[in-house]
């Protein structure tokens, strides 16, 4: 590559984005790969709530707590919208936000409003314990509603304003969309400098772990389930790409970002990188982002984006899992790690 790619360090199965400030940063660190966390117990996270028998759509609906919706929802790839589906929180928690008529927050109409105390009650005060994942975006926790349901908490840091700007863009990426194989945002919190988002909850690992981490100990990943994951996560850039307007190029489309429910469908998290591109635009040139061995070399290279950069991502991830391979080899002996994708290609 012939620019250096600021790549996100995380423990925790991770893989949630590092920043949406484009700073310099320093070249791909060897270690990256390894710096996730594979142990079954601490799953990427965003996570799985309940079943439901419409598949392709979201199983449960979103609380509007008395705030008019902005925007329309987005169908699932199955046509069908979520009005007019059960809400999602129970009574206990619907109020009405307080950032009602404040322009900077006026496209937080869409979801369920979660104060300070309501996630510090449900993280156990954000214990060491209820970590999930952690790097240069903040910490995500793992933590439970007072009606009993999971969730997974995104805290981000206020690191000169990087808070606000992680936040926004994954509100605007998946505050407004609902399909089965993306990983769904239900709420949110902003309370003076916090700024944090609520997830369902995915408690069977992520597509890393499976492929290369501890979730092996848990049974044999078979090609079914194989294929079911990947299909999944097709579908879901599909419908970033071509149902939704503006299209959303999600910019770090990986394994440990594709997170695995109990029936095996693949989830499409982290959007803490994502960017629009409507219509009228064939692409956006951008600061490059992303993870080493999965960035497409034309942007890379130029720093002209679009959803054809997924694409390419979404190859290395599938051949990473028929192969079992990680796409960048660490194992040898020269100072700069290898993409074996391009020699073994070649």
């Amino acid at each position: 590559y012939s620019k250096e790619i600021p790549v996100d360090r995380v423990g925790g199965g991770r893989s949630l984005a590092q920043t949406m400030h484009e700073r310099e940063q320093p070249s791909f660190p060897t270690q990256d790969k390894h710096a996730v966390n594979r142990e079954p117990g601490k799953t990427a996270g965003h996570m799985a709530l309940s079943k439901s028998s419409d598949h392709d759509n979201f199983s449960q609906g979103i609380s509007v707590c008395n705030v008019d919706r902005v925007g329309s929802v987005h169908s699932g790839e199955d046509g069908s919208s979520g009005h007019g589906r059960k809400p999602y929180s129970p009574a206990a928690f619907v109020s009405a936000s307080p950032l009602v008529g404040l322009p900077e927050f006026s496209h937080l109409g869409w979801g369920h409003w979660f104060t300070l105390r309501d996630l510090e009650f449900a993280t156990n005060r954000f214990s060491k314990e209820n970590v999930l994942g952690e790097g240069g975006y903040g910490v995500v926790y793992r933590g439970r509603l007072v009606n009993g349901t999971e969730v997974a908490i995104k805290k981000i840091f206020n690191n000169m304003g990087q808070a606000e700007k992680e936040f926004r863009v994954e509100v605007e990426a998946i505050g407004h969309v609902r399909h089965k194989n993306l990983v769904r945002l239900l709420g949110y919190c902003v309370e003076g400098v916090n700024r944090m988002l609520v997830y369902e909850f995915v408690n069977n690992g992520n597509l890393e772990q499976w492929l290369h981490g501890a979730m092996r100990q848990h049974g044999v990943f078979t090609w079914d389930n194989r294929m079911k994951v990947v299909i999944g996560t097709a579908k879901a850039l599909a419908y970033l790409h071509e149902a939704i307007e503006p299209k959303v190029v999600h910019r770090d489309i990986k394994s440990s970002n594709i997170l695995i429910d109990d029936e095996f469908n693949g989830k499409v998290s982290d959007f803490g990188l994502a960017k629009m591109l409507g219509s009228d635009k064939s692409h956006i040139t951008t600061r490059v982002m992303g993870t080493f061995g999965y960035v497409a070399p034309e942007y890379a290279n130029t720093g002209m984006l679009n959803e054809k950069s997924d694409v390419y991502s979404f190859g290395v991830l599938l051949l990473e899992t028929v192969t079992g391979r990680d796409p960048v080899d660490y194992s040898r002996s020269s100072n700069e790690p290898t993409h074996w994708l391009y020699s073994w290609t070649s």
